[in-house]
């Protein structure tokens, strides 16, 4: 299993944005060094917030600071940009990652970002998969290609620099829309998923994964499950208790004044007759499926949500600035030790070597207790035990016996 960030990143506003995008871009190294996958960043121009306009500025930065980690967009909006200039940037930019680069798209979700443009919202949708089709014509094409549609023209157009990689991976933000999920399975595309940790949620990715197979099927494409990731918070502590301590301030801050305002409220129907404002923290880690916790239960939580959904290739953690920096960079490294290895298989030979020393130590701590007790076995034995192997001491009380 991989596992990345997802980085929107959302600050409360009024702080330093210079010193917050620096603290994002310590994040990103600090995950390539923890052996974290990939990076993934969002698009957005208004609301206060969510604060990186240009996510394929903020890989360029982060590519100057790592060597191994990919870099992504999450997404770039395509109905935001002319395709030309999507594909141009993207193909460039995988040149300075040096083949690091997973282009994700998406149709834009925040309506102040869609209102900023003047777009009506019932046609985000068509403009996407409009844009989606010039780009991937482009970046495939060796030769300069026209198109005619409803929103996008455009007449004998070539980039002149390709892709280092060929083909360049595809990603698609996968919503409560048919939308995505079509276009997700017609390009073969990496799909992110948001997941409600639930069985409901559970039961909805397993819809969404379902359609994203039939549309591959009907267009001749393959997406296969070890691509998908799912999006969603993550927070790890030593303790439960210290995990959920850590990010109440933060967390809390961020739903009642920011995603309520945008119109979420309604996530939060089965709390009925309890005013918004007294929603707690653990009521929105329960309701919205927060892997939140010490790293037995986060392990236990990835564990039953793959396990509800069928199966999934990652996890990207979604970083929301609910704690001070050292704070995430510990609950990082937490889950990089404690959590990554039982599910990427790096420590199970080092568990199989221990269960193995425990049970020849059982069985040399009982030939020598058998044999009269430590000082009589080194006494009577000590050659032998210069000889043989751990696994072979239990012939030490018949030695001692015939000595």
């Amino acid at each position: 299993m991989k596992f990345g960030m997802f980085m929107m990143p959302s600050h409360p506003p009024g702080e330093n944005p210079t010193l917050a995008f620096e603290r994002d871009l310590q994040l990103i190294e600090h995950a390539e060094k923890l052996g974290f996958d990939e990076v993934l960043i969002g698009e957005h121009h208004s609301g206060g917030w969510e604060t990186v306009p240009a996510p394929d500025l903020m890989i360029a930065a982060a590519a100057q600071r790592t060597q191994r980690i990919r870099l992504g967009t999450a997404v770039v909006n395509l109905p935001y940009h002319h395709p030309f200039e999507v594909a141009e940037r993207m193909a460039f930019l995988d040149h300075l990652t040096r083949g690091r680069l997973i282009f994700g798209v998406g149709p834009g979700a925040l309506p102040t970002d869609f209102m900023l443009f003047g777009l009506d919202p019932n046609k985000l949708r068509p403009m996407m998969n409009e844009s989606l089709e010039i780009i991937t014509k482009l970046l495939e094409a060796d030769e300069p290609i026209s198109y005619d549609g409803e929103f996008w023209k455009i007449k004998d157009m070539f980039i002149q620099v390709k892709p280092l990689q060929r083909p360049l991976p595809l990603a698609m933000a996968c919503g409560i829309s048919g939308n995505s999920v079509e276009q997700t399975g017609k390009y073969g595309m990496i799909p992110m998923s948001a997941s409600v940790f639930s069985p409901a949620g559970a039961d909805m990715l397993q819809r969404q994964w379902a359609a994203i197979q039939e549309s591959a099927s009907r267009h001749g494409t393959v997406v296969p499950r070890e691509s998908w990731r799912i999006a969603q918070p993550v927070y790890v502590a030593e303790t439960n208790e210290q995990a959920l301590e850590d990010i109440t301030r933060g967390a809390t801050r961020e739903y009642h004044e920011y995603f309520f305002t945008l119109g979420l409220k309604g996530l939060f129907e089965d709390y009925p007759g309890q005013p918004i404002d007294e929603i707690t923290t653990e009521q929105l880690k329960r309701k919205m499926g927060w892997l939140v916790g010490d790293p037995p239960t986060v392990t236990k939580m990835i564990r039953e949500l793959h396990d509800g959904t069928g199966g999934f290739g990652g996890i990207l953690f979604i970083t929301n600035d609910w704690a001070d920096q050292g704070k995430w960079m510990k609950s990082m490294e937490l889950f990089a030790r404690y959590v990554m290895p039982n599910f990427q298989g790096t420590a199970q030979g080092l568990t199989a070597s221990w269960n193995a020393l425990e049970e020849k130590a059982r069985l040399w701590r009982a030939a020598i207790d058998a044999a009269g007790g430590i000082d009589k076995v080194m006494v009577n034995n000590l050659p032998k035990f210069g000889q043989d192997s751990i696994g072979r001491v239990a012939q030490a009380p018949a030695a001692a016996d015939q000595a």
